[in-house]
Order: structure tokens, then C-alpha cells, then sequence
């Protein structure tokens, strides 16, 4: 009996880790410049600083596991670019931001969350950890965020 579809579940997993940590290092740099208040941006930073971690540990683990790792869809990255720069010219209050952070982590935890559900429990015991450990991240970021509404 082979192993490809939980095989590739993994990769899947692991990719979509990666794209979930890439989409929100992006987002959080393209919002980082019009932020005014320090208290939001010390939190933009802190969680940025996160995503970097959650980035770097996934590509390390596809590289040892010779798992070709996508980035992002450019055309989806410049439509968000677009969007968060409106978004910031009109509005750059504290509770704007979060707002806008919260629907970002709710999104996703919502694609992490569909990806543990395909799992089921099959696959590379470090990648599911990784997983997990980027839901509980992404949880954590959504009830801070809430905190600045």
C-alpha cells in the first residue's frame, strides 16, 4: 500500500503554512508604514517577528524533506497590496488596523484549520506540530487584536 496521498497531504499542509505565514508577513509590511500608534505597531512587529519563525521553520522542514515549497500568488499579493494601501490611506486608526488584522487571521486559521481537517492525523508527525502550533499562533494574534477594537 503506498503512501502518496498522505505523502502529498503533508506537502500540502506544510505548503499552506508557509503561503499562511508569507500572506501575513506582507500584509503586516504593507500596513507597518502607515501606522502612527506605537502600541499597534509594537504588536505589527512582534507578530511579524512570529511569522518569520513559522516561515523559516517550514521551509527548513521542506528542505530536509525535498518538498518544493510555492510563494504566494503574485496576482493575489499585488490585490491585497492594492487593498491594504486604500484601506490605510482612508483609515489608519488603531481599531481600523486591528479590524483588518482580525478578518487576515481569521482567514488564516479558517485555510490552516481546513488543512488539520484533511489531515487526519496521517502524515509527518513535525509538520502536523507545526501546524498546530501556528493555529494556536494565529488564535492568540486574533483575541490581541480584538483587545484594540
Amino acid at each position: 500500500m503506498s503512501n502518496q496521498p498522505q505523502q502529498k497531504q503533508t506537502e500540502e499542509i506544510l505548503a499552506e503554512i508557509y503561503r499562511n505565514a508569507q500572506l501575513a508577513l506582507e500584509s503586516i509590511s504593507d500596513i507597518l508604514p502607515a501606522v502612527e500608534d506605537e502600541q499597534t505597531r509594537a504588536e505589527l512587529l512582534s507578530q511579524h517577528e512570529e511569522y518569520e519563525r513559522f516561515s523559516a521553520r517550514a521551509a527548513v522542514l521542506a528542505k530536509n524533506k525535498n518538498i518544493e515549497l510555492k510563494e504566494p500568488n503574485p496576482m493575489k499579493k499585488a490585490m491585497m497590496w492594492g487593498s491594504i494601501k486604500m484601506s490605510t490611506l482612508t483609515n489608519n486608526s488603531r481599531s481600523h488596523i486591528a479590524d483588518m488584522m482580525v478578518q487576515g487571521t481569521v482567514m488564516g486559521i479558517t485555510a490552516l484549520r481546513t488543512s488539520a481537517g484533511e489531515a487526519t492525523g496521517l502524515g509527518d508527525g513535525e509538520i502536523l506540530a507545526l501546524l498546530d502550533e501556528t493555529i494556536k499562533a494565529e488564535e492568540q494574534f486574533e483575541k490581541r487584536w480584538k483587545e484594540f477594537l
